[in-house]
């Protein structure tokens, strides 16, 4: 039935991850560091070091904030960090995603461009959800019946991307089909409140609640 609204993955990881970036600031912990300090999984870790790694020559300027998101597929498939960086101008309520980051351990990598791909595609999508995709409906029927009314992510919306492989090869593969969606929006929206200490309850997001 979660389907119906969202893949149950999406909705539930993002609801565990931003209570998990809550948890870090209550602490007064980096969120990163918060996580890897309540994670014994060792493949776990070691993506969410990995991700740290790549992030430490990144540069955050005024007005923009950076998120974290961890979690596993299904609980049993492929290890998912990830990262994203958002541009806020509260004046107007304009939210950008500048780029996003992600380390994926999926076992054994029999395809890496195709895994790359699946977890570009599923980023990329995830940020759509985030930022626009919203069904409509009154009393009687759906509303959006067409792309002006059920609004999707555009080119020049669309974020930069950039994914790691951790190639397990002592591993039996697992599946990553749908491994970056969940930790993509969860990453957004902490990057939101990163930058602006709005914390978001209800997606997509809307400009209203960002503006000053």
């Amino acid at each position: 039935a979660s389907s119906l609204r969202s893949l149950g993955t999406h909705a539930n990881v993002w609801a565990i991850e931003s209570f998990m970036d809550e948890l870090a600031h209550k602490a007064n912990k980096d969120p990163l560091e918060f996580r890897l300090l309540h994670s014994e999984d060792v493949r776990a870790i070691s993506c969410m070091q990995k991700l740290k790694t790549n992030l430490a020559s990144v540069v955050v300027s005024e007005g923009e904030g950076l998120g974290y998101a961890f979690s596993r597929y299904k609980n049993t498939a492929s290890y998912c960090a990830m990262a994203a960086q958002v541009s806020v101008d509260r004046s107007k309520g304009r939210l950008q995603v500048k780029k996003m980051w992600a380390v994926v351990d999926a076992g054994e990598t029999i395809n890496p461009d195709g895994l790359r791909n699946q977890m570009e595609g599923g980023m990329i999508q995830s940020a759509s959800w985030a930022l626009k995709e919203e069904v409509r409906f009154n009393a009687k029927h759906v509303t959006s019946l067409d792309w002006n009314s059920y609004p999707i992510l555009r080119f020049p919306d669309t974020p930069e991307v950039e994914v790691e492989i951790i190639d397990r090869v002592d591993q039996p593969p697992m599946g990553a089909g749908e491994a970056s969606q969940a930790p993509a929006t969860a990453a957004i929206v902490n990057a939101i409140f990163d930058a602006t200490g709005i914390r978001i309850r209800r997606l997509p997001v809307k400009s209203d609640l960002l503006k000053i």
